[in-house]
């Protein structure tokens, strides 16, 4: 995908967040960040790095899990540790991804994108015993969602997705 195609699906995605949830749920999605991040407040702020899809759609899926007294806190209140985690923090982030990363592994395969773990950690190995494990995490978390229903939030995401992918076959 080239960079006006990533920009124009990245619009996209900013779309029908805005649409599904500004007035309903009172938060937006917005482009453009160095970094991601959370900002409560009316309206609440999910921002995504630059004008990549595959951040919106990560930083989606956290909104999509976050219980409303997380959305009061900036970040949902979560900690995090820059590049060169050591061993248990990155196991601690491992814990915290698999349900996030388990939500955009489906949205990515409602858009037709490829998907793979993110690790946010160029000291763990992608062939490493801890990645292999958590993407084998990953992969039945996102089973066990097909299979028992996703998040109300992430549904009503999902749903959108398969409806522009699908209209897009048409077009």
């Amino acid at each position: 995908m080239n960079d006006l195609m990533e920009e124009r699906l990245a619009e996209t995605l900013v779309a029908i967040f805005d649409d599904l949830f500004e007035e309903s749920v009172t938060t937006v999605l917005r482009g453009g960040a160095d970094e991601p991040f959370y900002e409560p407040g009316s309206p609440a702020m999910v921002w995504f790095r630059y004008h990549y899809p595959r951040s919106a759609l990560h930083e989606i899926s956290h909104w999509c899990l976050a219980g409303e007294s997380r959305r009061r806190l900036p970040d949902y209140g979560y900690w995090y540790a820059p590049e060169g985690r050591n061993g248990a923090q990155q196991a601690a982030f491992f814990a915290v991804e698999v349900k996030p990363q388990a939500i955009e592994s489906l949205f990515c395969k409602a858009l037709g994108m490829p998907f793979d773990v993110s690790i946010d950690n160029l000291d763990s190995p992608p062939a490493s015993k801890e990645v292999v494990a958590f993407r084998r995490r990953v992969v039945a978390q996102s089973a066990q969602f097909r299979s028992r229903g996703l998040p109300h939030r992430a549904q009503q995401f999902l749903s959108r997705l398969q409806v522009l992918k699908s209209e897009e076959k048409v077009a």
